[in-house]
């Protein structure tokens, strides 16, 4: 079996991984979701007794729905839910626990259902509609969900079942308005998937709603199905209304208590915490450069401003922040930015927590102090942009700064925590997938099972820093590659804010060596604005991307010919999705004297047409700055005459037409131009593909990228 086949039946080798880890708040079980083997992509609740060391199957989907349900059938709105996940995967998508771990509930099909993890039962609650999100309450007594469209349901509709079984309406409405849901933007630009949080006492819920009555309403259709109507989405685009979000204190006996912030000047509600003492919300301005950490008092619902965020370019809040400590200060993810510092740091009611040298990324949770107040776990780097480590850092008032690494081996490290257990996982370059090792203190009390395929490469990418900016590159040669043989080269791409590439784990390169073996030399770069070394790398890209991305790519792959002479730059491709085929495309047309072809997939071609928070916080507002537009737009680029034939490269576009992220409007356009102009160009259309070309569509396109790129290069 060819690798695309193969990546495509095993999900590029993660059917029959654990993911989705959680570590009981005692330590006392380990819960992770995994499916049953290498092509079985329906994902079922497992745990681990810590105690005994042995694993458990908890829920199996196939078990729960019968022999004649589709474990891969979802609902629309957890359709949405998993495509802003970036979730391609059936069966159980994801599960949440009471505060003990003794709880755990979760959605099937629509279906809502609860587990004791403790007895092992596993039980169908009768619900009034399509469930999305379902949570257990802290004691584990009570579950909520939010209900999903259908006949005589409402979407939107906040429900709390009793123990009794009485499923109760805590709120709902009609004419666009959500209750409990995290709205489009959230979810795909700030990372916050849901839309409500339980009080600590189980007692009452913050809720969000969400009106995008406002919204311009897109439409999504299917081409090979012209009996279907469209899909209609409200989408917030770039310049126009966002949707209007607020908070609610609902108490389950009725009560009603409005969260009060100046909703106006901070219309973004980035992200909400809820686990010790009073509820803590990130709400930001409209263009990014400004927020405010508040203190919610849950009584009357106003509002203290316990920090300050704020610079120039845009704010970047540190995912787990804020978050109280159990001495009652306040923890805040922040840059350092003066007397020569540059780094991304934890700080407690203003004082700093970590050292200037290290690259937080998140806040995993607490773990017993060695003698006193509790230590937190860090994910973060120190360095080398390419690993991720785990790291204990001090807060015992007056301590200092004091952040030591538990991880030794080289990798990309992330954990899950409860109690005194650690639940670690770690890949790199040295293995396939991710291994998850459970320590309960120095002892290892288990490995969770990985059922996942063994992949057929062992890539060994050459990973180095470039140029005066010292851009992280990558490298990889075929693996029967005779140095002294000049190969063309294929430049890989994303380079987009918030996402790295050239990370040291194996998945992130068994596509490219079946690049490498197909007879190219496959070069990755993470440009400034990608994240891992420094605030002023990232940011350096505000509204000038397209110059400062570019320009990276270009500088490093130069530097890099210099020091490996077997890459013939006469002889370059570029491909890339999403902002990768935004990159792949501006490569092109701009550089044709060095590309000799690009494959777009899924490009942003007009940022005007693209989502309000993610443009706006690198370009600004349109109406601010419409050259900014104009000049990061590859219509406007392709609509350019050609000045001579030589210099009109080709291009292969490629679009999932059920894409509600990057609308295939973007491809069309930028197709239209460059048939005007004469540029030559393919159109390849992905019927009922979404921006994630998930089963199987990814990997079955790598043949046809292969043909398209061998024929001009």
């Amino acid at each position: 079996m060819d690798y695309p086949e193969l990546a495509a039946r095993t999900r590029r080798f993660s059917h029959g991984a654990p993911r989705a880890v959680t570590v009981a708040g005692d330590g006392s079980r380990v819960v992770f979701l995994r499916s049953a083997g290498p092509e079985d992509a329906a994902d079922a609740l497992w745990l681990l007794d810590v105690v005994s060391g042995e694993e458990r199957l908890v829920a199996e989907p196939a078990a729960l729905l019968g022999d004649d349900a589709d474990p891969a059938a979802l609902s629309p709105g957890e359709r949405a839910l998993r495509e802003r996940l970036r979730l391609s995967a059936a069966g159980i998508g994801s599960y949440a626990l009471d505060a003990a771990g003794r709880v755990a509930a979760f959605a099937l099909a629509g279906r809502l259902f609860r587990a004791d993890l403790v007895h092992g039962d596993v039980v169908e609650v009768a619900v009034a509609g399509p469930v999305l999100d379902p949570r257990p309450d802290p004691t584990g007594q009570r579950l909520a969900y939010v209900t999903d469209a259908a006949d005589g349901v409402r979407r939107g509709e906040l429900r709390v079942v009793d123990s009794d079984g009485t499923d109760t309406m805590l709120a709902g409405e009609d004419a666009g308005v959500t209750w409990g849901l995290a709205e489009h933007i959230a979810a795909e630009e700030f990372g916050r998937y849901r839309g409500y949080w339980w009080a600590p006492d189980g007692r009452s819920v913050l809720a969000a709603r969400v009106d995008d009555s406002r919204l311009p309403r897109w439409h999504l259709h299917d081409p090979t199905d012209p009996a279907t109507p469209p899909t209609t989405v409200a989408y917030p685009v770039s310049g126009g209304p966002n949707a209007e979000v607020s908070l609610h204190l609902l108490d389950l006996d009725g009560g009603w208590v409005d969260v009060h912030w100046d909703r106006e000047t901070y219309p973004y509600l980035a992200s909400v915490n809820w686990a010790d003492g009073g509820p803590l919300i990130t709400v930001l301005r409209r263009a990014q450069q400004h927020g405010l950490v508040l203190a919610v008092d849950p009584r009357t619902g106003e509002t203290q401003v316990h920090a300050e965020l704020a610079d120039p370019r845009w704010v970047e809040p540190i995912a787990g922040t804020p978050a109280h400590l159990p001495d009652g200060r306040v923890l805040v993810g922040g840059e350092l930015a003066h007397d020569g510092y540059d780094a991304r740091c934890l700080f407690a009611d203003g004082t700093l927590l970590t050292p200037p040298s290290l690259y937080v990324r998140r806040v995993v949770g607490r773990l017993p102090g060695d003698d006193g107040p509790v230590d937190l776990l860090v994910e973060a780097s120190d360095g080398e942009p390419s690993q991720r480590h785990l790291f204990r850092v001090r807060t015992v008032i007056g301590g200092g700064v004091d952040a030591r690494r538990i991880t030794t081996d080289p990798g990309w490290h992330t954990a899950a925590v409860g109690g005194t257990v650690l639940a670690v996982g770690t890949a790199s370059l040295d293995q396939p997938g991710t291994r998850w090792t459970v320590r309960q203190g120095d002892r290892e009390v288990a490995v969770l099972r990985s059922l996942a395929a063994t992949p057929p490469y062992a890539p060994r990418p050459v990973l180095e820093r470039v140029t005066d900016r010292r851009l992280p590159t990558a490298v990889l040669y075929p693996g029967s590659h005779v140095a002294g043989r000049r190969l063309p080269v294929l430049l890989d791409v994303y380079g987009g804010p918030g996402h790295q590439e050239v990370v040291a784990a194996r998945a992130a390169w068994l596509e490219r060596q079946w690049w490498a073996d197909a007879g190219f030399a496959v070069v990755t770069i993470d440009n400034r604005g990608t994240p891992g070394v420094a605030p002023s790398f990232e940011k350096a890209v505000h509204r000038r991307v397209a110059d400062v991305v570019l320009a990276d790519q270009v500088d490093a792959l130069g530097a890099l010919a210099e020091k490996h002479p077997d890459l013939d730059l006469d002889r370059v491709a570029v491909r890339g999705w999403s902002f990768g085929g935004w990159l792949a495309g501006l490569a092109v047309l701009r550089h044709p004297e060095l590309f000799r072809c690009g494959v777009v997939g899924a490009p942003v071609t007009d940022w005007a047409l693209y989502d309000t928070a993610y443009t706006e916080r690198y370009l600004g507002l349109p109406d601010d700055g419409p050259d900014v537009y104009a000049h990061h737009s590859l219509v406007e680029l392709a609509a350019e005459p050609v000045a001579a034939r030589s210099q009109a490269r080709p291009l292969l576009l490629v679009h999932g037409l059920a894409d509600d992220n990057v609308v295939a409007a973007h491809t069309l356009r930028l197709s239209a131009a460059l048939l005007a102009t004469g540029r030559p160009h393919a159109v390849l259309p992905l019927t009922g593909a979404t921006h994630l070309a998930a089963g199987g569509i990814a990997e079955h396109l790598l043949t046809q990228e292969l043909a398209f790129v061998r024929a001009w290069v």
